[in-house]
């Protein structure tokens, strides 16, 4: 017997908004070098786990977002997690405003309906290539069209009454519905990380618009952990309102 979808479910986490100076050496070095901007995030959460813990990040579900305002130099910083965040190994001088930190506690509905923003790195799997050694990967390839992009969103809706995994391809889904034609899509510059991560470059792209949430335990799941790859150079996170 499949047990009875839950109508209800409650998302707490922690959002910090770093509000920080993009020309300060600090931010630009950042802006430049994802990797960076990865240590920048997880700077606020030493001592939660293990020293050199390989999945430090998905145990306290850090995900983070930035905005650059070049006109002002600004770098708007978004971070959420299970753990709050200590932010005093930033140095005062990148600060351009204090950080602002609050809890975030809410139960989505069947039903409910909210804003959202994210910005994902939409990727496809090649199968491995013929002759490929057992349990080869096959290779990502970016999605670099703003109409590609909304497919591979829309694939993972959920309407109601579906379940959370496709079946036929293991794709899960986020708990939620929209229609297609009223999402807004655009593409973003890429990040990469010198060497020695010469191998790091991810097509980011930024989705907007409005979910109708059809599986809460799912959606809450999805908003705690984020959604699709390059979750630790700030794709993922799903703001919503």
């Amino acid at each position: 017997m499949t047990a009875p979808r839950t109508t209800a479910a409650r998302f707490v986490a922690t959002h910090t908004l770093l509000t920080l100076e993009a020309r300060h050496p600090y931010v630009a070095k950042s802006l430049i070098d994802a990797q960076d901007m990865h240590r920048t995030v997880m700077s606020g959460f030493r001592g939660w786990v293990d020293d050199g813990s390989a999945d430090a990040r998905s145990q306290m579900a850090v995900l983070s977002t930035w905005t650059l305002n070049l006109r002002e130099a600004l770098l708007s910083l978004v971070v959420q997690s299970q753990v709050p965040g200590d932010w005093s190994r930033i140095p005062r001088a990148a600060l351009a405003e204090k950080a602002v930190t609050l809890t975030l506690d809410r139960t989505f509905r069947v039903g409910d309906t909210v804003d959202f923003r994210t910005v994902v790195n939409p990727v496809r799997s090649l199968p491995p290539a013929s002759g490929s050694p057992e349990k080869t990967r096959g290779a990502r390839v970016p999605h670099t069209r703003p109409d590609h992009v909304r497919t591979w969103f829309t694939r993972r809706l959920q309407p109601l009454g579906e379940p959370s995994v496709v079946e036929a391809t293991g794709l899960t889904r986020l708990g939620a519905d929209a229609h297609p034609d009223d999402l807004g899509v655009r593409m973003l510059p890429q990040i990469s990380s010198p060497s020695p991560h010469k191998g790091l470059r991810l097509t980011r792209a930024e989705i907007r618009g409005k979910l109708t949430v059809t599986d809460p335990a799912v959606f809450v799941q999805v908003l705690t952990r984020g959604l699709g790859h390059g979750r630790a150079y700030g794709c993922g996170l799903i703001l919503v309102r």
